[in-house]
């Protein structure tokens, strides 16, 4: 595949990375940063290279890249001689994600239980969900420890 055609498919594949990430809640210009970082080669960008590169305003970069920040997907770095922040994706390992997905899932189930406590009916069909909702989160951390655990032996 030729350079231009690489470049031009990299781009597309940022803008529909980008429209993916936004179904899980992200705003258009947050999610295509994380798009632009994940895809394109290069792997570290300054606040003005995604200025540019992704045709936005300053001010959308930033708070983009707080909310990055915040939520642990991006980090910047600096270099000796350099005041330039360097904007690159959080690098970890596979059982740190796995980790924070399980923390989540506990805080899910913590809600859930307080919910199921306050229901006036235990049998309405909101109450039967949740408490489906329940087990399946239940079912889902315990594999997910025989999973992690199994991915770790492969590894």
């Amino acid at each position: 595949m030729e350079e231009p055609e690489r470049l031009q498919k990299q781009k597309e594949l940022v803008e529909s990375i980008g429209r993916m990430h936004e179904k899980d809640g992200f705003q258009p210009v947050t999610a295509r940063i994380m798009g632009l970082l994940m895809v394109m080669d290069k792997e570290e960008y300054t606040f003005d290279e995604i200025v540019q590169e992704m045709k936005i305003s300053k001010s959308s970069a930033s708070t983009a890249l707080k909310n990055l920040e915040i939520r642990g997907v991006i980090e910047y770095v600096t270099y000796p001689g350099d005041r330039k922040r360097y904007f690159r994706f959080v690098s970890g390992d596979i059982n740190e994600m796995i980790d924070g997905i399980e923390k989540k899932m506990k805080l899910q189930l913590d809600t859930i239980e307080q919910v199921l406590e306050l229901k006036k009916n235990p049998d309405s069909r909101n109450a039967k969900f949740l408490r489906n909702v329940k087990e399946g989160i239940h079912f889902f951390i315990k594999n997910m420890r025989k999973l992690k655990t199994e991915y770790s032996k492969e590894h």
